[in-house]
């Protein structure tokens, strides 16, 4: 049979990336420009992302899937990021930690209150892709440490 010219025993093989590599991202911001901005620098790095504009939604979203991570603004209509959290850790609490905040509001007492009151990160607008980039692998190394300890 004969070989294709790049299946030849001299030549690199790399893995074939499956399904199970792909980590799922929920993107919750009320800036629809800045979401699709975000999606789309997500995506070119082969995250799976679903975007909302707002808490309430984005609630709905984790009543059917266990994404990998949570993007989440902290000002919006509808439900703001901290209730969107707090409904979410009393609902499915191993999605807690998979949270990634991010704002624009560095200075604001209710934003500061609440971020200093749980164990979450956060990044501050304007975001730079590749430090998006970072923090996100920064959440899954978390949870797969997390997940390891617990014995999963």
């Amino acid at each position: 049979m004969p070989t294709h010219p790049s299946q030849t025993s001299d030549a690199p093989t790399l893995p074939e990336r499956s399904t199970l590599d792909i980590k799922s991202i929920l993107l919750v911001d009320d800036d629809t420009e800045l979401a699709e901005t975000l999606k789309s620098l997500l995506e070119s790095h082969n995250f799976l992302v679903t975007a909302v504009n707002n808490g309430a939604e984005a609630f709905r979203e984790t009543m059917t899937t266990d994404f990998d991570v949570i993007i989440c603004d902290m000002l919006m209509p509808t439900m703001p990021g901290d209730m969107f959290y707090l409904a979410v850790k009393k609902t499915k609490p191993q999605l807690a930690s998979r949270f990634l905040f991010i704002t624009g509001f560095a200075d604001h007492p209710k934003v500061n209150d609440f971020l200093g009151s749980i164990d979450a990160l956060v990044m501050f607008k304007p975001v730079l892709s590749e430090d998006l980039v970072r923090m996100i692998s920064l959440v899954l190394k978390r949870n797969a440490l997390a997940r390891e300890a617990q014995g999963d």
